[in-house]
């Protein structure tokens, strides 16, 4: 068994940093209070290999908000074809492209093999719960993948003014609720510790089965507590692990998470494994690697 599966990682590479996210990235770099260093594919997946982690990459599709271009989802595709044991690919599609987006989805995951849908309201600029994307929505649930959408305050555009045309409210996990509520069938994941909206998305968890939290983008030490202690307790079949490399790294993530010593040794397992384990097993990525 991999010690962890990351569930939620961004590429530190030219195409991603300095082409997808262009000038969005510096706003980043210092939110983050880090400098990204430009890694090639080979050690990225070598750095999760001596982590022994999986890490769940994530394609990025933007372009009619931003007019800049995406992070395609056979780049990312190609990436866990030639790394198996490492890496399991989310893709993304922009909800305004409409009935293309509909059709690019289910490409990325019956032809390219990509196990997930990820989004970001904030920066795609749209509401989860619009009814104009549910016939994306539906594809996705029809498609049997989870949905991962960013939630919360955001790193990109953060400290300049105007936050560089991102707006927040896009991004509250109320409208998750109620994408839960029209999909019941839809596994949905918030992204994030969902600050300053946190206990509504504990809300919606709490109310709504089918949706799940992952805690990266903090370390844990400011993470809300309310939120980790859930994860140790009630709640600890609906959190995941994830970093949100290269901004966290997984090193840090983990190395902060040990001061806190309430998580049982099953509440843990479950956190950093188990659960991405029932979220993922209908990848071959997941079955290969916890098969054992």
């Amino acid at each position: 068994m991999p010690r962890a599966v990351d569930f939620h990682v961004h590429l530190p590479t030219t195409e991603f940093m300095q082409v997808t996210l262009g000038p969005y990235a510096r706003a980043a770099e210092k939110f983050f209070r880090t400098e990204v260093k430009l890694k090639d594919i080979e050690q990225i997946a070598a750095d999760y290999a001596e982590l022994d982690m999986i890490g769940v990459l994530l394609a990025w599709d933007a372009e009619t908000a931003t007019g800049l271009p995406p992070l395609g989802n056979d780049y990312i595709a190609e990436i866990v074809k030639r790394y198996p044991q490492q890496f399991i690919g989310f893709a993304s599609v922009d909800p305004h492209k409409g009935k293309v987006a509909v059709k690019e989805i289910e490409r990325a995951v019956k032809d390219l093999g990509l196990g997930g849908a990820k989004f970001h309201p904030g920066v795609q600029a749209f509401y989860p719960n619009d009814p104009q994307f549910y016939p994306l929505m539906e594809k996705i649930q029809e498609l049997g993948i989870p949905a991962l959408f960013h939630t919360g305050t955001n790193g990109l555009g953060a400290g300049t003014p105007g936050g560089m045309g991102i707006k927040l409210d896009y991004t509250r996990p109320i409208y998750l609720d109620a994408l839960a509520a029209d999909f019941p069938g839809l596994t949905i994941i918030g992204a994030h510790p969902s600050w300053p909206w946190h206990e509504e998305m504990l809300a919606a968890m709490q109310h709504k089965t089918n949706i799940y939290n992952d805690l990266s983008g903090w370390s844990p030490k400011r993470i809300p507590e309310v939120l980790l202690r859930e994860a140790a307790t009630r709640m600890q079949d609906r959190f995941l692990f994830g970093s949100d490399y290269p901004f966290i790294t997984p090193q840090r993530w983990l190395r902060d998470f040990e001061a806190f010593d309430y998580f049982t040794p099953e509440a843990r397992e479950k956190l950093m494994w188990r659960n991405a384990q029932k979220l993922l097993a209908h990848t071959a990525v997941a079955q290969m690697n916890f098969s054992g």
